[in-house]
């Protein structure tokens, strides 16, 4: 697509939150990126609009057979005031990727970024300054076309909105309490479950529900076949120190492949650490905690960006991690992360884009 961006600035500009009072994707920013798709024409049409809702027929594609992808990514304001984004290459490689799976036009990578560095330059002035606080990104991609028939649509909208955001879990850096869940599984070999669809989210939550009623934070899922291997969290990607060895369950189709995750395991591979991607069983993991070889777990995602696991429940026994304090590799990992986020280190990875 070689369009100019249309832009039409909205009238009127909300109130922007204070950064003490910002909670997780409740608020949005002034405007949105659109862009359509029809199978004749390709992805045309780039614009900059006021944010507002999306009009849709009651037989679009995306109510009926689901074909939606989204990714979610932030901007930072560093300590030296720029706004930066945290690898979005990355995450528009996964976006097409989940794109070419749920059989969705793929963006072109560059025409994506443009899209992303741009409306993030317009709302510049929503990222928030304070430590912890980003602006968070979220593009989307939907089937528009009306019809009722199993077959991609020919007709989509590609769309990105934006949230100033705080700590995505209120407890903040405090370790959580994780349910290792047999009772239901979240994607299969061959499944989607390495797409960003909504589908898995959709078929994540009664377990989630199930779970925070139980008193816990998120949900362990174990693989869908033999539900004995360990997968990912509900929003992250898994990760245990296991005596000196860091190990972490492998990209193998079923499992989301993070780019927090990604960022992880390049950092600890730099430290000279060991790292093993490989299956591993829930037992393995109960009888390391049990010997005392479990030294530390923690979840890896945008969100949250490195989630201490300070607790596992598993068919009724809870097992204490590191005694509930987060470990000092998590607390390393934590602390790297963000200082590139927020220009406290140099960007020596190419990790970060100015907007």
């Amino acid at each position: 697509m070689s369009e100019a961006v249309r832009i039409t600035r909205a009238a009127t500009k909300k109130p922007k939150p204070k950064d003490s009072e910002l909670g997780f994707g409740t608020v949005f920013t002034d405007h949105m990126f659109l862009a359509d798709f029809q199978e004749e024409k390709g992805w045309y049409d780039p614009r900059i609009e006021p944010y507002g809702p999306l009009t849709l027929d009651p037989a679009a594609a995306v109510f009926h057979y689901a074909q939606a992808i989204f990714e979610g990514l932030k901007a930072f304001r560093g300590v030296d005031g720029r706004v930066r984004l945290f690898r979005p290459d990355k995450h528009i490689e996964r976006l097409n990727n989940s794109a070419r799976r749920m059989c969705i036009p793929p963006l072109d990578p560059d025409w994506a970024l443009r899209s992303l560095v741009e409306l993030v330059g317009l709302e510049r002035d929503w990222v928030p300054a304070s430590l912890g606080t980003s602006l968070y990104v979220r593009p989307t991609i939907i089937a528009t076309e009306p019809f009722l028939g199993v077959r991609p649509a020919k007709a989509y909208v590609y769309y990105v909105i934006l949230s100033p955001v705080g700590a995505y879990y209120a407890e903040g850096m405090n370790p959580v309490k994780i349910l290792v869940v047999d009772k239901y599984v979240r994607a299969v070999p061959g499944g989607v479950g390495a797409a960003k669809t909504g589908g898995n989210y959709a078929a994540s939550l009664l377990a989630s529900e199930e779970a925070h009623r139980a008193g816990f934070t998120q949900v362990l899922w174990l693989d869908g076949a033999e539900r004995r291997y360990v997968e990912e969290v509900g929003t992250m990607n898994i990760m245990f120190r296991l005596g000196d060895q860091v190990v972490t369950p492998p990209l193998t189709g079923s499992i989301l492949p993070g780019v927090t995750r990604d960022s992880a395991l390049n950092l600890l591979r730099e430290w000279g650490l060991s790292v093993s991607e490989r299956q591993i069983a829930i037992d393995e993991v109960i009888a390391a905690a049990r010997s005392g070889r479990l030294r530390e777990a923690w979840g890896t995602g945008t969100a949250a960006v490195i989630s201490p696991v300070g607790e596992l429940s598993y068919r009724g026994e809870r097992i204490a991690i590191n005694a509930g304090r987060i470990g000092e590799l998590t607390q390393r990992l934590y602390q790297a992360i963000v200082e590139i986020q927020y220009a406290k280190v140099p960007d020596t990875r190419g990790w970060t884009l100015e907007a």
